[in-house]
């Protein structure tokens, strides 16, 4: 199923796409998540991170603008013939930041939001998010500015295609490898990988990540992003010698990541007080049922109106008096006001770039714990990394082998983000920055510059 902002667009939808998305918000409880305007640009926000990081490692200008500067970037026009025989023309984006450590990865997204900015701060962020873990991948990120609930499934399939042979150039197994995003899902990629593969006369599936089981996806790619997330909460809060199951918990934006974020969260012992989606919110003080929120939001689509809960604007879950915030939505929802309102002792990212400079500072400065968005939601990457190196040697992992992996990934990754934190007197960001700036930069160094 489609991340839940692909319920997200006002207007109305054509009855085609009306009966797809009840089928898919009947059979997945992946749905829509908080959707929000941007109160800064995630661009501005990326690169102030880098220019912070850039600082504390002492490079100089010209190796910061080649860090800042998108390696490769395609604009593509994507026409449409509706299922009513009209044609509508679409914009898409395809943005390599870097590619010094290996191929582009960055997701695919569907948005009407969706902006060539957006594009180079999602890719920009994947580059570090991919170094911080150390898998081999460079930064990239695919976009294409369409509201996907208004279309029908087989309108956002010919829109999938076209794209994908609009920006075939640029990808592939060795060069650019796809994901699912806000808007898109694993039959995206599936669309995808069968586009490129019939171009080249020959099956294909490493070309994509985050596919359906049956055309070569990984077991635990659907939920490796929450679970990155929990096992990032685990050992942030293990640094102060706490337990996931002593802790209260909110989870705003209840799609891909928050949803399994919140049933991970409550699997471990921790008490889910509060979730949100695009349409409200919910809490419960004594910990919301989250086995059968998940099967009320599969019927009905939202989080609102769940039985023995009160409801709680998405502002107000913000500011609740809980230990463990996971903004798990969109950009930029913790700026310099929201931030001062945060009453939870540690915030750990499950989307990308929830939080802005400003806010990031606020939030220092209340001695609240940030576990950054490149470290907390880099669980998904890994297991595509997983999928990609299966998919290339035609050999298939356990479950329990891939959640093994995933899980000592991330603590090792954690553990070295903390380290240099305490080591050097840094934030978790301007750690986990340093960290993916360096070996990128190093990356690049030791290649040389060609010609």
């Amino acid at each position: 199923m489609p991340d839940p902002s692909t319920t997200s667009g006002a207007g109305a939808t054509t009855p085609d796409a009306t009966a797809d998305l009840t089928a898919d918000l009947t059979a997945n409880p992946d749905v829509t998540p908080l959707t929000a305007p941007r109160p800064a640009s995630a661009l501005a926000t990326a690169q102030a991170q880098l220019a912070s990081a850039v600082e504390i490692l002492g490079y100089d200008d010209g190796l910061h603008r080649m860090l800042a500067t998108p390696r490769r970037e395609m604009n593509v026009a994507i026409p449409l013939r509706r299922d009513d025989g009209s044609v509508e023309l679409f914009t898409g984006y395809r943005v390599q930041h870097n590619i010094s450590r290996g191929p582009g990865k960055g997701g695919l997204r569907y948005a009407p939001s969706v902006d060539v900015d957006e594009v180079r701060a999602l890719a920009m962020w994947m580059t570090w998010k991919c170094a911080v873990v150390d898998v081999p991948y460079g930064g990239a990120k695919g976009g294409v500015t369409i509201d996907p609930s208004r279309y029908s499934r087989a309108e956002l399939e010919r829109v999938t295609r076209r794209y994908t042979s609009e920006i075939m150039p640029i990808i592939g197994p060795e060069r650019d490898i796809m994901a699912p995003d806000i808007g898109t899902d694993e039959q995206t990629m599936a669309w995808v990988m069968d586009t490129y593969s019939v171009n080249l006369g020959y099956t294909i599936p490493a070309v994509t990540t985050g596919k359906p089981l049956p055309v070569g996806g990984s077991l635990g790619r659907a939920t490796a992003t929450s679970r990155g997330v929990v096992h990032a909460a685990a050992a942030a809060l293990g640094d102060a010698g706490v337990r996931l199951d002593e802790v209260t918990t909110a989870v705003q934006g209840f799609g891909k990541v928050g949803s399994h974020a919140a049933r991970f969260l409550h699997e471990a012992g921790a008490r889910v007080v509060a979730v949100s989606d695009q349409f409200g919110g919910i809490r419960a003080a004594d910990g919301l049922d989250v086995p059968a929120l998940l099967t009320h939001v599969a019927h009905t689509g939202s989080v609102v109106g769940f039985e023995g809960a009160d409801a709680v604007s998405n502002a107000e879950l913000l500011a609740l008096d809980v230990d463990v915030l996971v903004p798990a939505a969109v950009e930029n929802v913790l700026d310099e006001h929201t931030a001062g309102r945060v009453k939870a002792r540690w915030v750990v990212e499950g989307a990308n770039g929830p939080t802005t400079t400003g806010g990031d500072r606020v939030l220092a400065e209340r001695g609240i714990v940030v576990v950054p968005d490149i470290l907390a939601n880099a669980g998904g990457v890994v297991v595509s990394y997983f999928e990609w190196v299966q998919a290339n040697q035609a050999y298939w992992w356990t479950e329990h082998e891939i959640a093994e992996r995933l899980e000592q990934r991330m603590a090792s990754a954690y553990a070295a983000v903390s380290a240099l934190s305490r080591r050097e007197s840094l934030s978790l960001r301007d750690a986990a920055l340093v960290i993916g700036v360096r070996r990128v930069a190093e990356a690049h160094q030791i290649r040389g510059l060609y010609p």
